[in-house]
């Protein structure tokens, strides 16, 4: 699939454009939102653009992972984006303070960690001398992986430990977890139903209130078009609505766009199963901002915590 969704990556152009908002999501469940919306405007049809005003244009830019897409936003290619919160954290951290905003939440849940059927791991001393994937090196599953091993007493380290924590992307898991290479994978949908349903896995412990995806924008967006940003988040707020209320229209739309995306289609069964663990939410979820900067300070990917009075903001 990364190649796959490699070739289909947009470049969206660098500098302000009035008549355009560029706005990054990924071809994944969790951005339902943003492959909804980017559907519509390739449809004619679009959901943003009937609300951002006349003669707004809307730009998608499809991107297969956080740090890229935050750069993107940082070089001014992109104006928005949905985007996991670490790598806003991170961003927010790295430029201290100035270059970007969480505007609202958008999806909640579908992370957790999962262990091989075969019953190596029943308890958690079990996890001692284990290999546990995550995604990427420092990302929100990765942080959250590593903190509940601290907090279960387990040595853990950047590079080894009791547990040695495996960056790993989330496609390779799933080989890795078949040949029983890994014995659990802490990740998130539809990752985690398809450890179970292709790799034999058991979920093992569920986060089900982790904020999974959130909206940022760039300041420099806030600042120069702060009404445009305004009536998007807006937007993104009534089709979070919609998405609760229309769920079966919702998860139709989602899968077709990812087809259209990815050249792949996901199984009815394993987008049912996915879905029944998210919760689309456009609420900003200040406390859970918290929570992961103390995990990323525990765990030593941050040396100290950052002020995070100006890491969200409302554009109206």
């Amino acid at each position: 699939m990364r190649a796959l969704v490699a070739i289909l990556l947009v470049s969206c152009g660098a500098g302000d454009e009035p008549n355009a908002l560029r706005v990054g999501h990924f071809p994944n469940i969790t951005h339902a939102q943003g492959l909804i919306g980017h559907a519509r405007t390739r449809e004619n049809k679009g959901w943003f653009e009937e609300r951002v005003g006349p003669g707004i244009r809307i730009e998608w830019c499809v991107f297969n992972a956080g740090p890229s897409a935050m750069e993107a936003l940082l070089a001014g290619s992109i104006d928005l984006a949905y985007v996991g919160l670490s790598p806003a954290l991170n961003a927010h951290v790295r430029t201290g303070g100035d270059e970007v905003r969480v505007v609202a939440g958008a999806a909640r849940g579908g992370a957790g960690l999962v262990v091989q059927g075969d019953g190596r791991i029943r308890a958690d001393k079990d996890f001692r001398g284990q290999r546990v994937a995550t995604p990427q090196f420092g990302n929100t599953q990765d942080l959250s992986c590593r903190a509940w091993l601290l907090d279960r007493g387990f040595a853990v380290t950047q590079t080894g430990g009791d547990v040695l924590v495996v960056p790993t992307e989330n496609p390779d898991q799933l080989p890795l977890f078949r040949l029983g290479e890994i014995g659990a994978a802490w990740t998130v949908e539809p990752w985690v139903s398809r450890l179970e349903m292709e790799g034999g896995g058991r979920l093992y412990h569920e986060e089900k209130d982790a904020v999974t995806t959130v909206v940022v924008a760039s300041t420099r967006l806030l600042a120069k078009r702060r009404e445009l940003a305004r009536r998007f988040v807006a937007a993104h707020v009534e089709l979070t609505a919609w998405i609760a209320a229309h769920p079966a229209e919702a998860k139709a739309e989602v899968a077709a766009e990812l087809l259209a995306e990815t050249r792949r289609e996901m199984p009815g069964d394993l987008l049912d199963r996915a879905w029944s663990r998210l919760a689309f939410d456009a609420r900003t979820p200040v406390a859970a901002f918290e929570e992961l900067q103390k995990r990323a300070v525990r765990t030593g990917f941050l040396k100290r915590a950052f002020p995070l009075e100006r890491f969200t903001e409302a554009p109206g």
